[in-house]
């Protein structure tokens, strides 16, 4: 009897132009989290823990550092000789070379993979948000409910819920409607962007939809609500747990800051479900006899001599005597110089704050962006 198999399929080709100059040069998934993480290691460590073999990576907008990340996969334990996983970047065919026009349209691109690698089900992620799950059990509920489609929904504030998809639910779980951020939403039940697939059934619907000249080529926008009105059987799968849309500066931050709370849910120090990332093997971090330290994350490489206060460092930075970081992420290879005051800010990677520099307020509750040209307030 044939052993059904679950192939994901992680989009992570996004531009993430709401976080401003940190996506310049990187694609979105590939931005560090966490002092010593990118955001593509969690849905690919979620892969991982939750005994996925098979998994293609969708790149797009500038994938190389993303892809010098990822490399063969070993740091995830990818690097399988059958399955394992494969970067699957936009490609030329005799019309030409074209781009991922929409999420929907990514996987439509890739049909060939996938119906080489021969799924039951496709589960579908995305490589820019910060969470930790189980994608069996949402498996498991998705055979348990003879479903063919599944999709991860979170409970959101009733105040932010016309920000998202939002699931219509009825007694028994199954999606009775569906409304791409509406302005008076019926539920607060948020899609996370997580779906899982009978793969027959999406092939059939993608090869449709790309028919379509008027379709977008999303998911959200087009396969979800075609399926929908089709009379498919779509269920919601509700996620109990920490998750985060890191979209936008402030929400980055946040999401940095979240690690140094009390009742921090993330907890990336839970070793039964680690979070598994490229290392760097660099040297030890140093605090010497002139710092003050407060609840803050330092990582490998860093010096500091001065003041911080709420703050995630990353590798190699360097906090000067008589500096003063509040409620601060300050990125790899950074340096805070004598007597300059840093506050509620995201310092970009190998940018100096000069000696005796003000950046921020404390108590003011805006957020800064500071990088070598330019400090944008959000």
């Amino acid at each position: 009897m044939k052993r059904e198999k679950v192939l994901a399929m992680l989009l992570a080709g996004g531009q993430g132009t709401r976080l401003r100059t940190l996506t310049k040069d990187i694609a979105k998934p590939a931005v560090p989290f966490g002092g010593k993480y990118r955001i593509i290691d969690f849905p690919l460590s979620n892969a991982a823990n939750s005994g996925i073999t098979d998994i293609g990576i969708l790149t797009q907008y500038k994938p190389f550092q993303l892809n010098e990340h990822i490399g063969i996969g070993s740091h995830w334990d990818f690097d399988r000789n059958t399955g394992g996983l494969r970067i699957l970047s936009p490609y030329t065919n005799e019309a030409g070379g074209r781009w991922y026009q929409g999420t929907a349209n990514a996987i439509y691109e890739n049909i060939s993979f996938i119906d080489h690698v021969d799924p039951n089900y496709v589960l579908i992620l995305s490589g820019d948000h910060i969470y930790k799950m189980d994608y069996k059990k949402m498996l498991e509920f998705h055979k348990e409910k003879n479903a063919q489609a599944t999709i991860s929904v979170i409970e959101v504030p009733w105040e932010e819920a016309s920000r998202f998809g939002i699931m219509a639910t009825d007694e028994e779980g199954q999606i009775v409607e569906f409304a791409e951020k509406p302005e008076k939403p019926k539920s607060n039940l948020a899609s996370m962007g997580i779906y899982i697939f009978d793969w027959p059934v999406l092939r059939e619907y993608l090869i449709e939809d790309i028919k379509n000249p008027d379709s977008s080529n999303d998911f959200g926008k087009d396969i979800i609500p075609t399926m929908l009105q089709d009379g498919k059987k779509m269920v919601a799968y509700t996620f109990e747990g920490y998750w985060k849309d890191v979209g936008t500066i402030k929400s980055y931050w946040e999401a940095n800051m979240d690690l140094l709370s009390e009742d921090d849910t993330l907890n990336v120090y839970d070793r039964s479900w680690r979070i598994f990332t490229k290392n760097k093997n660099l040297p030890p971090q140093f605090v010497s006899d002139t710092a003050e330290v407060y609840n803050s994350l330092i990582n490998e490489g860093c010096i500091v001599e001065g003041h911080l206060d709420r703050c995630v460092l990353f590798s190699e930075v360097r906090v000067k005597q008589d500096a003063y970081v509040h409620n601060s992420v300050v990125l790899s290879n950074a340096t805070i110089e004598e007597g300059a005051r840093v506050y509620n800010a995201v310092v970009m990677e190998g940018v100096t704050v000069k000696k005796g520099q003000v950046i921020g307020d404390k108590d003011n509750g805006k957020v800064f962006l500071v990088s070598e040209d330019t400090i944008i307030e959000e």
